[in-house]
């Protein structure tokens, strides 16, 4: 009957400690109203318009023209960025591309998708798609992964007849992301997430004429906050391995110490 109820009890906490797991390792999209969703594009990286994951923005432009947003991705994200390119009625062959870069300005590169793709003469669209590495909570210093923080989306067109170019064109861009979980874990955890700094803006001195500059941060973070730390559901699951081999423990004792000492043995033998 001990053994019965040790074994009920373990296996209550594993269901306990399971059901936050599940939770937590399930995708959390943080889809904004369409409504608010942005309808232009910067012009560079300091212009970059913002965007949140789930938002699909829009833009119009001129063909040639360089197209930027940009987006948070914290860690343990994968980010799946999608764009589709509405041409004109009449054009040549032309070659589009969509480029991700991490508040570093350093491209990452893609997993997989058509980062680069050619539209045929006259047709009407041309989609590109892009699905980044995972983001991870920490990387080595000369390490070129993906970190949390503010990521940019260039559209471009890299290969034009003179004829098209200028032409006007619309963009549709959207940003997903599946969460990894635990399985993405490092052992280690960002100071700070990498968003941009190189916008900045001049703050007057109430007591004194001068001025000072500060740098403009992105206005966008994850929904719940930059999770960047020690803690992910690989604990929870090496809790569980851990109740699961206690168990096992529990149980091998139970079938091999057999019944005791035999009544026919006396005392002290």
């Amino acid at each position: 009957m001990s053994i019965t109820r040790v074994l009920s009890a373990a296996l209550l906490a594993v269901g306990l400690a399971a059901g936050p797991a599940a939770a937590d390792s399930s995708p959390s999209p943080s889809a904004s109203d369409d409504s608010a969703a942005p309808t232009q594009a910067g012009t560079s990286f300091r212009t970059a318009t913002e965007i949140d994951q789930g938002q699909q923005a829009t833009a119009s432009g001129s063909a040639g023209d360089y197209l930027y947003w940009s987006f948070p991705a914290d860690a343990g994200q994968r980010p799946d960025v999608k764009a589709t390119v509405k041409l004109p009625d009449s054009h040549a062959a032309q070659t589009w591309q969509i480029d991700v870069y991490d508040g570093l300005r350093r491209r990452q590169a893609c997993q997989y998708g058509a980062q680069t793709r050619t539209a045929a003469q006259d047709a009407a669209t041309v989609e590109l798609a892009c699905v980044m590495r995972t983001v991870r909570a920490w990387s080595e210093p000369w390490a070129d992964d993906p970190l949390p923080g503010t990521y940019y989306i260039r559209l471009t067109v890299v290969n034009l007849t003179s004829a098209d170019l200028g032409q006007p064109v619309s963009a549709e861009v959207k940003v997903d992301s599946k969460d990894i979980g635990g399985s993405a874990a490092v052992d280690g955890s960002l100071a700070k997430p990498l968003v941009p700094g190189i916008a900045v803006k001049s703050e007057s001195d109430e007591d004194s004429s001068s001025s000072t500059k500060s740098a403009v941060l992105s206005s966008i973070e994850p929904d719940d906050g930059w999770s960047s730390g020690w803690w992910t559901d690989r604990w929870v699951w090496t809790g569980i391995g851990g109740v699961l081999a206690a168990l096992a423990g529990i149980g091998g004792y139970a079938l091999t110490r057999g019944a005791g000492r035999p009544s026919r043995v006396p005392p002290g033998m």
